[in-house]
């Protein structure tokens, strides 16, 4: 019975985007490792000129909320003057985006 209800919480999971997996990792690493780096860290070339935030920081991921987060691969993210800071991604569905974020998180030390 127990491996019954694990592999329905498992295929529940997975319906819903917030399984991580090597999809989410792969999106990340196309779209978001140009700023935010491979390790989250923000500590690329592009990543410092833009602000990135360092996501191994849990006081920095603590202040993201992941509606936030989500809206950001989503719409994109401008600054206070209207610069865009990060484009939308685009050709990622709704549980894909999830699973990026939920794949950020694991950057958190």
């Amino acid at each position: 019975m127990k491996k019954h209800i694990s592999i329905i919480v498992v295929a529940a999971l997975a319906a819903t985007g917030t399984l991580l997996g090597a999809d989410a990792k792969v999106i990340y690493d196309k779209e978001c490792t140009k700023c935010h780096g491979a390790d989250g860290k923000g500590d690329t070339k592009m990543g410092k000129k833009l602000g990135a935030k360092d996501y191994t920081d849990p006081k920095v991921q603590a202040a993201v909320t992941d509606d936030a987060a989500f809206k950001a691969i989503k719409e994109g993210l401008k600054d206070k003057e209207g610069k865009t800071l990060m484009k939308p991604t685009e050709g990622v569905s709704d549980a894909e985006i999830k699973a990026v974020v939920a794949y950020m998180r694991t950057f958190k030390k």
